[in-house]
């Protein structure tokens, strides 16, 4: 198998090391299994597994992929959160999504000539590491994959999508509830949650900076939000008290997931 020597991926920055060789082989990757992602066949499976180059291990706070620069790896994230983001000249930061585990980052790098986000680790990561240059192969022998790969990024394009209807038309008090509705119901589906609770990796300055608020103003909001008995959020773990009303108070409506979603 390939990843023996593997280097650390162009645009990272310290704080990621590369792992040694492969100490989670394919066969038996922990996502394979969860319920809410497909299986891969035979011949698939033996594609995705020569594919991968190696694994790589993130510290929190370390970026993956920089913007502006081109990286020559794509990654699917084995543990660990991320999310996505740009900054203006001035360093105020807009936070445009979260990653989790089963889920590709890096691929706008494969149709632009460089990154024009970053990704940043929200905890310590392990990433399976791909090479960008064999991704051709993936679309020129295997239809399937090369769907999964659509379909992950028109999935990506829902989740901006309602990003910025969060942004742009809700109250600053249903933009809060729907974000951190959104983010627990990711995190469920890929079992990281245990009941109705979480330990959220994610601080209210990110809060502030994906919604667009001030750090003082999201303080209230979320102070508003807890008074009305909906959730719980303290030193990092995070509640659902009221499943019902956190959703009437996100406008949020649930919708049926009818088949299991992919993952590289």
């Amino acid at each position: 198998m390939s990843g023996q020597n593997e280097t650390r991926p162009t645009g990272a920055r310290k704080g990621a090391v590369a792992a040694t060789g492969r100490k989670v082989p394919c066969e038996k990757c922990p996502l394979r299994g969860k319920p809410v992602l497909r299986d891969f066949t035979a011949d698939e499976l033996a594609f995705v597994s020569n594919f991968k180059s190696g694994e790589l291990n993130v510290e929190a706070g370390a970026n993956i992929l920089l913007q502006g620069t081109n990286s020559a790896h794509l990654y699917t994230i084995l543990s660990g959160w991320a999310f996505r983001y740009k900054t203006l000249p001035d360093g105020r930061r807009q936070i445009l999504n979260y990653s989790l585990p089963g889920e590709f980052i890096g691929l706008q790098g494969s149709v632009s000539d460089e990154m024009q986000h970053s990704v940043e680790a929200l905890s310590d990561m392990l990433l399976c590491v791909f090479p960008r240059e064999k991704l051709w192969n993936l679309y020129t022998n295997y239809p399937a994959l090369a769907f999964d790969v659509t379909w992950l990024a028109a999935r990506e394009e829902q989740i901006l999508d309602e990003n910025l209807m969060n942004v742009g038309r809700r109250t600053s008090l249903e933009r809060t509830a729907y974000l951190l509705l959104h983010l627990f119901l990711r995190a469920e589906e890929i079992g990281l949650t245990k009941a109705d609770a979480i330990q959220f990796p994610i601080t209210q300055q990110h809060v502030a900076d994906t919604l667009g608020m001030s750090l003082v103003h999201t303080n209230k909001t979320l102070k508003k939000l807890a008074a009305s008995k909906a959730v719980l959020w303290k030193d990092k773990l995070f509640e659902i008290l009221d499943r019902d009303a956190l959703h009437e108070i996100a406008g949020f409506e649930p919708t049926q997931q009818r088949h299991r979603r992919p993952f590289i």
